[in-house]
C-alpha cells in the first residue's frame, strides 16, 4: 500500500467550466431553461449527466434529454481547443513523479470528453489510469470511483491526496478516506473549506501545496 494522488478533470487539471457553461447554455436555451452561472456552480458542476437527465432534464421527453446531452458533449469537445493545463500542474506532476507517487484521473466527464481533454492538454502519458464515474457502481459524490482510483494504484487511502473543485467530488474524496485538495476555479476559498476540504488553493503554485502535500503523503 502506497501513497498516491488522484485529480479531478474539469476545473482541476484545467479551467475548463466556463466551456461547459456556454455549452450546456446554449442547449438548454431553445427548451426555455435560462441556466445562470450561478445555478450552473451550484446544480451542474461536477454532477454526473445521469443524474442531470433528472435533476435538469426532467421536463424533457428522456430520448429528447438524453440526446441534448450527447450534442452538450460534443459542443463542449469542439470548444475545448488550446487550453493550457492549470497554473503550475505539470510542475506539481513532475514533483510527485520525483517522490514516486503514483497518479491518475478521476472524472465524471464521459470517456470521451475525457480523453479528448488529456489529449488536448498533452496529459495523456501522466495519468496510467482514468476511472469515469459512469463506469463504476456509483459516480460521484459517492466514493466508488475514487475507491476504484485507489484500487487500481494499489493506495493507502490514509496519506493520499484528492484533488477536486465540486462539492459533489469532494464529497466522494471525503467519504473514500481522503484528504482532499480544493481547487478554488468555482467556488471560493470559504465555501471549499465549508465543503470539508483540507486546503483549498487557487492553483497549483500557492505555497502551501508543497509542504501540506508532503506531509499527508508522508514526506513531511
Amino acid at each position: 500500500m502506497k501513497s498516491v494522488a488522484l485529480f479531478d478533470l474539469d476545473g482541476t487539471l484545467v479551467d475548463a467550466d466556463h466551456l461547459h457553461y456556454e455549452a450546456w447554455k446554449h442547449m438548454l436555451s431553445p427548451h426555455g431553461i435560462d441556466l445562470t452561472e450561478a445555478s450552473y456552480r451550484t446544480d451542474v458542476m461536477g454532477a454526473p449527466n445521469s443524474l442531470l437527465l433528472k435533476s435538469l432534464l426532467g421536463n424533457l421527453e428522456e430520448s429528447v434529454g438524453l440526446a441534448l446531452i450527447d450534442d452538450k458533449e460534443a459542443m463542449f469537445r469542439k470548444l475545448f481547443v488550446k487550453v493550457p493545463p492549470a497554473k503550475g500542474l505539470t510542475a506539481f506532476l513532475d514533483w510527485l513523479a520525483t517522490k514516486g507517487v503514483p497518479v491518475g484521473v478521476v472524472t465524471n466527464a464521459p470517456r470521451d470528453n475525457a480523453e479528448h481533454q488529456l489529449e488536448g492538454l498533452g496529459l495523456v502519458d501522466r495519468f496510467p489510469i482514468m476511472v469515469i464515474g459512469a463506469e463504476v457502481a456509483r459516480p460521484k459524490p459517492f466514493p466508488d470511483p475514487y475507491l476504484a482510483g485507489i484500487e487500481r494504484l494499489q493506495g493507502n487511502a490514509p496519506t493520499s491526496l484528492a484533488f477536486e473543485d465540486s462539492r459533489s467530488g469532494i464529497a466522494a474524496g471525503k467519504a473514500a478516506g481522503l484528504s482532499v485538495i480544493g481547487l478554488t476555479t468555482g467556488m471560493s476559498e470559504a465555501t471549499m473549506l465549508a465543503e470539508g476540504v483540507d486546503l483549498a488553493i487557487p492553483d497549483y503554485e500557492d505555497p502551501r501545496l508543497l509542504p501540506f502535500a508532503a506531509a499527508r503523503l508522508g514526506f513531511g
